[in-house]
């Protein structure tokens, strides 16, 4: 239970309307008439999950006491869900008020109630002295009672986790909040702010983003490792970051052991890395993770895919020696610029990001760290600009800000060189005379958030993906009914090639039927009728040409084969 309590001159309140339909049946003493109450404490009350008769006691106990520091000459039990995220039910909620206003009538304090289940309209001015606001918390004894839930309860939560309203009053047409729904690719609920419910076509985007990424860095020599989502505080205290970030991060406990819901992936990699002895010949050793992440955000700045709590971030660590960290930065801006360029993305500016306030290592370290990637920058001549103090608090860094389809910047790739995790964690390698050195470290993502970086190109390609990574391959329609044992093996033999191919074979008018699946953003609508029946061919209309052209099915499947080789 939580508690407000303000001594107030007055206070008025007017019950306008039942917020709970059935509040006459849990409660016939509800009063919604328009009242005033002067010289009074106002106990704002919200009880929550676990609170019972039991609790009672204490909320009597607390209230007594305050009325005898603060001198009031009355109490109003005022109903306050607002001060709960986790409240009880209501008909346990009546139940204490009622018993708690007996109890204080019972000690001789005049008492009144405002009333349950109605939202209300009210005004009061509280006096202003030390004593006169106070908040209290009960922790009831028991914790919560969990038992299974009444029909019209289950009903009234299964309303309030079912909302999912998209005001698109401000939203261009490309956006990829307004894209994912038409398309069916994902959807956001009120269940699990800032985290994304992917659905079967929007999956297939992500994955196919992850296949690529993977290609490369097989070809690139990079291995690949999963770490654990919740790890021991101890973990994070030893990186830095329970005492420099733990405020933005998820808690929670085990046996008496305080954890973390990981918030980036580096540590585990930590972790990896100390399990086998290392020496110079393992080095560059570099480590890839698809990570999940989380970090607390404010739920007035979650949007769609570009702010979330839970992603994806394509994290890499490449050990090796500081001798070797120039030329493997120059491959990771290397690779960087081959996977932006295949999306066909435009970077707006780089920046080079120096030392913060708060930070770990020495400055000769910063030092060396700030003119290696400078050099970097300059070798590969890139412009780029001074991003003064805001580097990570390990290691400055690259960051790559690219513009979407409307001209905003978005901080996506990012390239960090760190010296100082490698010495906390105390790695070590051996060199080639034997003798124990420390690495240093490259931390570095691509895509950066995945979600955010599929957002951006949703928006760029208008939802019109190409054909490599599309949802939305190819939609086979037939002209009518005779045509449809020939269309469905069509697209049996297309689905056997690994092609997303759909049907429709219902009996709309082939107009509606294409205009649907050119809504759809299909790459290529397969249409059959009897002609293409009786030639053993297929009618192919492109989506990006709008050519509608006759061929056979193999010389359809070969031109699908070699737009999806060519990641056209």
């Amino acid at each position: 239970m939580k508690t407000l309590n303000l001594h107030v001159d007055y206070i008025e309140w007017e019950g306008l309307k039942k917020a709970l339909k059935n509040i006459d049946e849990l409660s016939s003493k509800q009063d919604p008439a328009k009242k005033k109450v002067v010289e009074a404490l106002v106990v704002m009350t919200a009880v929550e999950k676990g609170d019972s008769l039991e609790t009672v006691e204490e909320y009597v106990k607390n209230i007594e006491d305050i009325v005898k520091q603060v001198k009031a000459e009355n109490v109003v039990l005022y109903p306050y869900a607002h001060l709960s995220r986790n409240l009880g039910k209501p008909s346990v909620a009546i139940e204490i008020l009622e018993e708690a206003e007996k109890k204080l009538k019972k000690a001789k304090i005049k008492v009144f109630r405002a009333p349950f289940g109605y939202y209300k309209s009210f005004e009061l001015k509280v006096k202003g002295h030390p004593l006169s606001e106070l908040s209290r918390e009960i922790v009831s004894s028991g914790g919560e009672v969990i038992e299974d839930l009444g029909e019209k309860e289950r009903a009234r939560l299964l309303r309030e986790i079912s909302k999912s309203r998209l005001d698109t009053s401000k939203l261009a047409e490309n956006d990829h909040r307004i894209i994912g729904r038409k398309m069916d690719l994902w959807s956001f609920s009120p269940s699990a702010p800032g985290m994304v419910f992917w659905h079967d076509r929007g999956l297939h985007l992500k994955n196919k983003l992850i296949e690529y990424w993977r290609e490369l860095h097989r070809r690139d020599g990079y291995e690949e490792i999963s770490t654990p989502q919740i790890m021991d505080r101890k973990l994070w205290e030893v990186s830095g970051h329970w005492s420099k970030f733990s405020e933005s991060n998820f808690k929670t406990t085990y046996e008496g052991r305080d954890f973390l819901v990981k918030p980036m992936n580096c540590p585990g990699g930590m972790l990896v890395y100390k399990t086998t002895p290392k020496t110079y010949k393992d080095f560059p050793l570099k480590v890839g993770e698809l990570g999940w992440v989380h970090r607390i955000e404010l739920s007035g700045v979650l949007s769609g895919l570009f702010r979330v709590i839970q992603f994806v971030q394509d994290d890499a660590h490449i050990f090796c020696t500081e001798k070797q960290a120039e030329g493997e930065l120059g491959k990771v801006i290397d690779l960087t610029k081959e996977i932006l360029d295949t999306f066909g993305l435009k970077i707006h500016h780089v920046e080079l990001s120096t030392r913060p306030e708060k930070r770990i290592g020495t400055d000769e370290e910063w030092d060396f760290v700030e003119k290696t990637l400078e050099n970097v920058l300059k070798k590969k001549k890139m412009k780029y600009k001074i991003n003064k103090g805001d580097g990570a608090f390990y290691g400055a860094k690259i960051d790559y800000h690219l513009e979407d389809s409307l001209g905003r910047t978005w901080q996506c790739s990012t390239i960090q060189f760190d010296v100082s995790l490698p010495r906390r964690f105390d790695l070590t390698y051996l060199d080639e005379k034997g003798n124990e050195k420390r690495p240093v470290m490259l931390h570095r993502t691509i895509y950066g958030s995945l979600e955010r970086f599929l957002g951006i190109i949703t928006e760029q390609y208008n939802g019109k993906f190409p054909l490599w990574i599309s949802p939305n391959q190819v939609k086979v329609l037939t002209m009518n009914d005779s045509c449809e044992d020939y269309a469905l093996d069509v697209k049996d033999k297309l689905f056997d090639e690994g092609f997303r191919v759909e049907k429709d074979f219902s009996n709309e008018s082939i107009g509606k039927k294409v205009r649907n699946a050119s809504i759809e953003r299909f790459n290529y609508i397969v249409t059959v009728g009897e002609d293409e029946v009786k030639a053993g061919e297929i009618a192919v209309k492109s989506r990006d040409s709008g050519k509608l052209e006759k061929m056979k099915l193999v010389d359809f499947v070969g031109l699908l084969d070699g737009e999806v080789a060519g990641k056209k």
